[in-house]
Formats: C-alpha cells, structure tokens, sequence
C-alpha cells in the first residue's frame, strides 16, 4: 500500500510544480494531465482567486509530506 500512496505523493509534487510553472511561465508539457489543478480547480475555488501561486506551491508541498507520511509508515 505503500508505493501507491508514493506515487500520489509525487503526482501531487509534479502537478503543483507544474501549475506553478504554467502561472508564472507557461507550460506546454503535459498541460492537461499535470495543469489540472491549476486550470480547472484553482480557478473555480473562490478562496484560491489572487493566490494560484501559493495554492500550487502549497499542493507540492501537501506531495512531499505524503511521500514522507508514506515511507516513514512503510518502516
């Protein structure tokens, strides 16, 4: 159950990285697939308006602490 719970982990890192990059830059590469959060949640989240940045550096940062939830539990 472990490496599963990684994998969201690090999906959830890649896509606030990558709505970071798209909101500060634009980001072509896997825009649908790695952009979701930033094109379709943030946007429609009235708390998130004026503060896409910290949204998506505050999902890459929920990835890191799932990675970290999940290995420190697979010990």
């Amino acid at each position: 159950m472990r490496k599963p719970i990684q994998f969201l982990g690090i999906f959830l890192v890649l896509q606030g990285v990558s709505g970071f990059l798209d909101h500060v830059f634009v980001q072509p590469f896997f825009g649908v697939v790695l952009n979701f959060f930033n094109r379709v949640v943030v946007p429609r989240v009235d708390l998130l308006a004026g503060h896409e940045i910290f949204a998506n550096l505050s999902l890459a940062a929920l990835g890191v602490v799932v990675v970290v939830a999940a290995e420190h539990a697979g010990r």
